[in-house]
């Protein structure tokens, strides 16, 4: 579910509605958790969708393809021996 926020303006004549997502969880009636979109900007009768970012999704993102491969990096190189394969012909 997205919820609007109360629009305002800001000192350049710009109006800013926020927007944000809500969802419950399922531990009580009481346990909701909401979440930014982005934000609405109306400017000069044009309106623009600036969406937010979330950083630490994008960092958390990057480290896990990071250490993932390192992983496999790693498993390549220990199966295959240092030496060289003298058994070719």
């Amino acid at each position: 579910m997205r919820v609007y926020g109360e629009p305002y303006e800001t000192a350049k004549g710009a109006t800013i509605i926020t927007v944000a997502r809500v969802g419950g969880r399922r531990f009580g009636p009481h346990d909701v958790a909401a979440v930014p979109v982005g934000v609405f900007v109306i400017h000069g009768g044009e309106v623009s969708w600036r969406p937010a970012v979330d950083e630490t999704r994008i960092a958390l993102m990057a480290l896990s393809v990071g250490l993932a491969s390192a992983v496999i990096a790693t498993l390549a190189v220990l199966r295959r021996p240092p030496w060289p394969d003298l058994s070719r012909r």
